[in-house]
């Protein structure tokens, strides 16, 4: 005896293969979900941002001010700034910073000593 949940299942399964499929830029969509035709209007005004591509207090503009400091921050200083791990740190300096923002990230280590990063700002 099927129940009210096999119902709904067979009622989503009917309307999921009802009617012929769209193609919009090489993918595949159902009729009445929303297309390409959706997204056309006007463009949002959106705020300037920073010259350095930051916001003013978050986490991006706080590792900019470690990094761009003379002698530039540990890997530690880094962390503590943030509360992320080492590796996400590491990540962020690579990935936002190096390849997103175009940001020239430095590393240096003397004998000895903690290896630190800097930018050039």
């Amino acid at each position: 005896m099927p129940g009210p949940r096999d119902k709904a299942r067979q009622e989503a399964a009917g309307r999921q293969t009802e009617g012929p499929p769209c193609v919009v830029q090489g993918r595949v969509r159902q009729e009445g979900q929303p297309g390409e035709e959706a997204n056309k209007g006007a463009k949002s005004a959106k705020a300037p941002k920073k010259a350095d591509g930051s916001r003013q207090g978050s986490k991006t503009a706080k590792v900019l001010d470690l990094l761009q400091r003379a002698g530039g921050a540990s890997l530690k200083e880094l962390m503590k700034a943030t509360g992320w791990q080492a590796h996400s740190v590491r990540g962020f300096l690579s990935g936002a910073l190096g390849k997103k923002m175009g940001l020239t990230v430095t590393s240096t280590k003397a004998a000895d000593e903690e290896r630190r990063y800097s930018v050039r700002g």
